[in-house]
């Protein structure tokens, strides 16, 4: 009976290891990244955006983000979209000053 006992509890303890095991790995991954997957056709106003990202996978676009978080993603190849990109940049070479 003493055996029997033991077993349990063995099997018990390692059931609460390996739940907690594989929650701790899971909790610990990095976030997945935001991914453009759909583009926006509007021009946005330059003097919202905040800053910007590059991205080439799943398709190549540029996603801006506003002052508020909100991430949109637009197609590189627009004139406006380049001259954005030059402003945040400006933007940040002014502040490191």
């Amino acid at each position: 009976m003493k055996f029997h006992t033991t077993a349990i509890l063995l099997l018990f303890w390692l059931g609460v290891f390996t739940v907690h095991k594989i929650k701790g790995s899971a909790s610990s991954q990095p976030m997945r990244k935001f991914r453009c997957v759909n583009l926006s056709t509007k021009q946005l106003n330059i003097r919202n955006l905040a800053s910007y990202e590059k991205q080439q996978v799943p398709t190549d676009a540029i996603m801006f983000i506003t002052a508020g978080g909100i991430r949109i993603c637009v197609s590189p190849n627009q004139k406006w979209v380049q001259a954005a990109i030059k402003r945040i940049d400006e933007r940040r070479a002014a502040k490191r000053k």
